[in-house]
C-alpha cells in the first residue's frame, strides 16, 4: 500500500462516519437501519479495490448518492 492508499482509506472511513451520523436525522427507526446497512454494504462491496483512481471514483459516487439521500 502506498501513501495514497493510506490517505484514501482515511477519507473513506471519515466519510463512513459522517454518513452514519447523518442518518440520525431519519425519524423512522427501520428506515435508519436500512440506510445504515445500505451505506455499509456499498463500502464493503468496494473494499477489495486497489486502484487509487477507481477508489476515488467510487468514493465520489457514494458521496453524491448519500448527499441526495440525506441532504
Amino acid at each position: 500500500p502506498t501513501l495514497k492508499h493510506f490517505i484514501l482509506r482515511q477519507e473513506v472511513l471519515n466519510f463512513y462516519r459522517y454518513a452514519i451520523r447523518c442518518t440520525r436525522g431519519i425519524p423512522h427507526p427501520q428506515a435508519r437501519v436500512e440506510t445504515v446497512a445500505w451505506i455499509r454494504s456499498e463500502i464493503e462491496r468496494n473494499r477489495h479495490l486497489s486502484d487509487t483512481e477507481l477508489i476515488e471514483d467510487k468514493l465520489r459516487i457514494i458521496r453524491r448518492e448519500v448527499k441526495q439521500l440525506l441532504p
